[in-house]
């Protein structure tokens, strides 16, 4: 036997073994190279920034178009309506949200009385039953000309006197007392001649307590 051939294989005992082969199994490239091939390309994909920014703007006006008509009812429905008539004005309106009507508050309210009702912009506003048992043409704004207290009508000494820093007004709201540097706003109010409903609408004439241009304008 050759050496060639004697390197070849061990010994064992003197015997020589034949060498066993060992055979090394080749893992197909084209299958893992193709998943991933696949996968850089899946991974690797995004959209344009101009195609992204559509769609963020299609959602976000998706989402709103809900909030905006929700938002429009509420409006709707806490910003008092005029009353369609007296030249435009806006119904005065008593505790319960109903529209005041001549006959029915003079039915309980008695002369000199100054009692609340809800007025322009809101704001509560009294009206005032005169000497000869009828709504007197104009109504006094309530808010305090200091800072904005609700200033109540005191019947004993007939006199509007505001609780948080003394104030004074007389029976028609000009002011006789500080700290308030003015008197309390006014506003015509009409008595519609035909449903009968008192209406409220801007003074906006010289002011016939002081004799000046109203300050509320």
């Amino acid at each position: 036997m050759s050496a060639s051939v004697m390197g070849s294989k061990k010994c064992l005992g003197g015997v020589a073994l034949p060498e066993r082969a060992v055979a090394k199994t080749a893992r197909p490239a084209g299958r893992a190279t193709g998943l991933k091939v696949r996968a850089a390309s899946a991974g690797g994909f995004v959209p344009d920034m101009p195609r992204r920014n559509v769609m963020n703007l299609l959602l976000v006006g998706a989402a709103g178009l809900p909030a905006t008509s929700m938002l429009g009812a509420y409006a709707f429905f806490f910003v008092p309506q005029g009353s369609g008539g007296g030249g435009g004005g806006l119904a005065a309106k008593d505790a319960l949200g109903n529209d005041v009507t001549s006959k029915g508050w003079l039915a309980t309210h008695q002369i000199g009385d100054h009692s609340l009702t809800q007025g322009l912009k809101g704001d509560p506003t009294y009206l005032v039953v005169n000497d000869e048992g009828k709504i007197d043409n104009f109504g006094i704004n309530a808010v305090c000309t200091h800072l904005g207290c609700v200033v109540p009508w005191n019947p004993t000494e007939k006199k509007f006197k505001c609780p948080c820093h003394g104030s004074q007004y007389n029976a028609q709201g000009r002011v006789v007392r500080g700290p308030a540097p003015l008197s309390l706003a006014l506003a015509h109010a009409d008595i519609n001649p035909d449903t009968d409903i008192v209406t409220f609408t801007p003074w906006t004439e010289q002011d016939f307590r002081t004799g000046l241009d109203p300050w509320w304008k």
